[in-house]
């Protein structure tokens, strides 16, 4: 049995949340600078963002057994250390195919991690046998909060974007050496039950498709606010380019504080108020992000889209442990893998969208997506 009580342990958890979230929302102020120096059109920029997405889920699909052949911990910590090492060269490129590569790089890195660190979170909040997981996602947010405001911060005040990344990529350094030590060797070990008969690849069914098509249009959501929030306010003339992580970091703020109440809300009003209220209050966020033109109050879409869309994933992922499609911990797997893949490659669609239409209209798109979730409420928490 995994000592997984220490709060050391725990710390170690939450501390590789915060990296994942801190390193992903580092990249969101860049987007904009970035699409300037290479001097990139939205489909050339969307296929680039393409590269981080299948860089992820590429990672994610390896992930899972290499964590039952050598533990989470070794992945959690290459993971870390790429992302710190990979952020400042995605400024210094100069060329798009060199940021091709960066990108995927990047991507192997985050969806390794992320994999890794809930393979590590599951093993300990169940030896602790207490709700955690919202706790350790709540960490995820914390970290885009802090990202993206102190790229934000460092970029306002006229530092290169080459200097910003350097300083970004030493705090994040500092927490993995701090992390490093206090994660379970033998993590992801025993969250697999057996590494020779482990699929390589879970290809969701029955309950669990339902649930991975849902959960991909709210990573969706969250990938398009990431790569796409601070071209569309700064497009639309709300904020200047220096500005421009401003959106992401209030989608954070709102995601951070929504996650730290999720487990009480969900109690008092169960999970498919949740879910249908959550869904209806995201839609809001789009409505005033995309139709009211005043800069304050346009913003304040970003936070309502982050508080409406925090939990409902987290229900998901519950709901896969209750249906009787697939083994509970394969349909994690599943619904994880089928979600980032909407966060990671979706935006890449978001570009193709935009520069046939309009970055606008990819975003009413996003409107309309969410609106089947808050219609699938009763069906999700009525799934065998």
């Amino acid at each position: 049995m995994l000592d997984t009580n220490q709060p050391a342990t725990r710390l170690a958890t939450r501390l590789a949340f915060l990296v994942a979230g801190f390193g992903l929302a580092c990249w969101a102020p860049l987007v904009p600078i970035v699409k300037q120096q290479l001097n990139l059109d939205e489909a050339l920029l969307g296929l680039l963002l393409l590269c981080l997405g299948v860089g992820a889920i590429s990672a994610m699909l390896f992930t899972g057994i290499l964590s039952a052949r050598y533990g989470s911990k070794p992945i959690i910590i290459a993971g870390g250390f790429g992302l710190t090492f990979i952020l400042p060269l995605l400024v210094i490129v100069t060329s798009p195919l060199a940021l091709g590569v960066a990108l995927f790089g990047f991507g192997a890195s985050l969806g390794a991690i992320d994999v890794a660190m809930n393979i590590h979170a599951v093993d300990v909040e169940r030896a602790a046998d207490r709700p955690l997981m919202s706790g350790f996602h709540a960490l995820f947010s914390v970290g885009g909060f802090i990202g993206a405001g102190a790229t934000t911060f460092l970029l306002s005040l006229n530092i290169t974007p080459l200097l910003s990344c350097l300083v970004c990529a030493a705090l994040m350094l500092i927490v993995m050496l701090i992390t490093w030590p206090k994660l379970l060797p033998d993590s992801g070990k025993t969250a697999i039950n057996s590494t020779d008969k482990t699929p390589l690849i879970v290809i969701p069914k029955g309950a669990v498709l339902l649930l991975s098509l849902l959960a991909a249009i709210m990573f969706l959501i969250e990938g398009a606010i990431l790569d796409w929030g601070a071209l569309l306010i700064t497009g639309m003339e709300q904020v200047e380019k220096a500005q421009g992580g401003l959106g992401y970091m209030l989608f954070a703020i709102a995601m951070t504080f929504g996650r730290f109440r999720g487990d009480a809300i969900s109690a008092r009003l169960g999970d498919k108020a949740l879910i249908f209220w959550g869904g209806l209050m995201t839609f809001a966020g789009f409505i005033v992000l995309l139709c009211i033109p005043v800069p304050f109050i346009a913003l304040s879409g970003f936070f309502l889209i982050g508080l409406g869309a925090s939990n409902i994933v987290p229900v998901f992922f519950r709901r896969a442990g209750s249906q009787t499609s697939m083994p509970p911990a394969l349909a994690v797997a599943a619904i994880g893998t089928f979600g980032y893949a909407g966060i990671l490659v979706g935006p890449a669609i978001i570009g193709f969208v935009a520069d046939i239409f309009s970055l606008p209209i990819s975003f009413w798109m996003l409107a309309a997506l969410v609106c089947l979730v808050s219609l699938s409420a009763n069906k999700v928490t009525h799934l065998d």
